[in-house]
């Protein structure tokens, strides 16, 4: 995507407003497929119709790869989707310096965006949480997407954080899998920060609240679907739009049953599609949950091989 085409977009969807948070697919002797990566990279955008893709969040295996991995694979997506999606790298760790770094190299790379995720397991109050967010989004001149998961991190991001960190302008959106409908909005209310939908099994109730859209798992399955909905309902069209929701269901839940990447992974198996294997500590899907996995994605309308 160029430089023109990203600030095009609207500032009510700084990003677009279907985004999948993109697996990282693994070769059979468990190194990154970067090839598969910018094949899978091609479908999610040319055939789901993704806007965006977010490369090494959490669903990419971020823990496990490392800075040169991530760099490689932000490198592929770029040359795959670069001139017609966003591409939005993601850079938090648990260490401030480590993240101004990641995301300096990312701004080289050509990423349009950064996501930085709340850090995690040192848990540090509001005002290091602020400081944090404030020293990497001015580590580089790219619009930064906080991305607040207190289930993964430890910490959520308080909503005076956030009001804070709006003033900052670089910083201009949150992915939110908080699921505190209230706290967001008042966020949204008194901020310009944009928001977007971090758990799949409230897009929707994220819409109705003025959310631009997804950073969706689901979106390497159903991003075609997503984007239907997404349309439906800014358009008015809301029955329309919950008619896909409740259509959706059973890939929403087949997908969580264990950890996303897992059966994200499995999923991507059975539409022959790249994706491969997880990194320990994480295990491969059981076939066990391959076979639940495969009944829950036909009950929710995925044609699968």
């Amino acid at each position: 995507m160029s430089e023109s085409a990203t600030t095009s977009r609207p500032a009510s969807a700084p990003f677009g407003r279907t985004l999948t948070a993109m697996v990282t697919p693994m070769a059979a002797n468990g190194d990154v497929d970067y090839d598969g990566a910018a094949r899978l990279a091609a479908h999610l955008v040319d055939d789901m119709r993704n806007d965006g893709l977010v490369v090494s969040g959490t669903t990419g295996e971020s823990p496990t790869t490392s800075d040169e991995e991530k760099s490689r694979l932000l490198a592929a997506v770029l040359e795959a989707v670069g001139d017609r999606a966003a591409v939005v790298a993601g850079v938090g760790t648990n260490d401030t310096a480590h993240s101004c770094e990641l995301a300096r190299a990312a701004q080289k790379a050509g990423a349009h965006g950064l996501l930085v995720v709340t850090p995690y397991y040192n848990k540090p109050p509001q005002s290091g949480l602020a400081a944090h967010f404030a020293k990497v989004a001015d580590a580089t001149e790219l619009p930064v997407m906080l991305y607040d998961i207190p289930g993964r991190t430890g910490t959520p991001i308080a909503t005076e954080t956030l009001v804070k960190l709006g003033d900052h302008p670089r910083i201009i959106a949150v992915k939110d899998a908080k699921g505190d409908f209230g706290a967001g909005s008042w966020v949204m209310a008194r901020t310009s920060l944009v928001f977007y939908s971090g758990d799949d099994m409230v897009n929707l109730p994220w819409l109705s609240l003025g959310a631009a859209g997804f950073v969706s798992v689901a979106g390497h399955v159903v991003g075609d679907r997503l984007h239907d909905m997404v349309q439906a309902y800014s358009t008015g069209r809301v029955s329309e739009a919950l008619a896909i929701h409740r259509e959706l269901l059973p890939v929403y839940t087949g997908l969580f049953r264990t950890q996303g990447v897992i059966l994200t992974k499995a999923a991507l198996g059975l539409l022959g599609l790249p994706g491969g294997s997880v990194r320990a500590p994480l295990p491969d899907a059981t076939p066990a949950e391959i076979e639940q996995l495969r009944e829950d994605l036909t009950a929710g309308g995925v044609k699968l091989r």
